[in-house]
């Protein structure tokens, strides 16, 4: 078992999902104590956002000290990113058993560019993205003035549960974007316009895109359900936007309105926002992408 310190009193996103990390990478053989007893601290095997050190070789992980820890990029760490940094590796193969060193290197960057990297960036005070505005949720589970009775330590466990289950999903979700890179690629070499791109499985195409550095692609092709979707790709990696959007007269357009504009028989939606639109075959999607590759 390994033995685990960190601070007691109020806990926030970054010790949570730290404890979350250990007890993944460890496959839960990992023990806790929350204290400020400095006896404690000199007995751990790890000790995470307390103590005034950021040595790994010793296993201490603290960013709290005026030399503070930063990533490469000039961001400050926290104590999930220190942790993540020697640990995320082991919690990915525990997490996703079956994956290539290098498929296991590729998700712990993606998650360490990811949500570790925004709960770093909002513990140390900037404006917390999405991803990191889900995980400062946990914070919630303190106890408040008003509940006495409401033990810290099972609180604290409660959201380090919660912690596990969101960095589980996070790794899932990476595995994948990774395992998907294959098919994205096969997908660009058969393909008949290089504007388009048809997967015959709804996997995630948008890592896969840019890091296969697929410039020419527009549109992406693939199963929705009994029906197809078309996605148009964005110009770069997480953005809103797309490299060309479907025209503008599709925009909101449903069933026999989209059918008739479109010359789709069987088209059947525009996205207002012409990210997305759809049809119930195959060959109708493939129609659609060609349509707004030529628009």
């Amino acid at each position: 078992m390994l033995k685990a310190v960190t601070h007691n009193g109020s806990f926030h996103a970054d010790d949570v999902f730290a404890f979350a990390v250990l007890k993944a990478a460890t496959k839960g053989a990992v023990t806790l104590t929350r204290t400020r007893d400095e006896a404690e601290f000199a007995a751990a095997e790890v000790l995470f956002d307390v103590g005034g050190v950021c040595d790994p070789a010793r296993g201490r992980y603290d960013h709290h000290m005026r030399d503070k820890p930063y990533r490469d990029d000039g961001m400050p760490y926290s104590s999930v990113g220190l942790v993540w940094r020697d640990y995320g590796l082991r919690a990915v193969e525990a997490l996703q058993p079956g994956l290539s060193a290098e498929q296991v290197a590729k998700v712990w960057a993606m998650l360490d560019q990811g949500v570790i990297r925004d709960v770093d960036i909002s513990d140390n005070g900037a404006a917390p993205s999405i991803r990191a505005h889900v995980a400062l949720l946990l914070e919630t589970w303190n106890p408040t003035y008003a509940e006495p009775g409401r033990d810290e330590n099972e609180s604290f466990h409660q959201a380090a549960d919660i912690a596990g289950l969101v960095l589980e999903r996070s790794v899932a979700q990476a595995a994948a974007a990774v395992m998907a890179t294959g098919q994205v690629e096969d997908a660009a070499r058969t393909a008949a316009d290089p504007r388009i791109l048809l997967l015959t499985t709804k996997v995630p195409w948008q890592d896969a895109v840019f890091d296969l550095n697929l410039s020419q692609a527009l549109y992406v092709v693939r199963p929705s359900g009994k029906a197809w979707s078309v996605n148009a790709v964005p110009p770069e990696r997480g953005s809103f936007a797309q490299r060309k959007s479907f025209p503008d007269a599709w925009g909101g357009l449903r069933d026999e309105a989209f059918a008739a504009l479109s010359g789709v028989a069987d088209a059947s939606f525009c996205h207002p926002a012409l990210f997305i639109c759809g049809a119930q075959s195959l060959e109708g999607a493939m129609a659609l992408a060609l349509k707004a590759a030529e628009a």
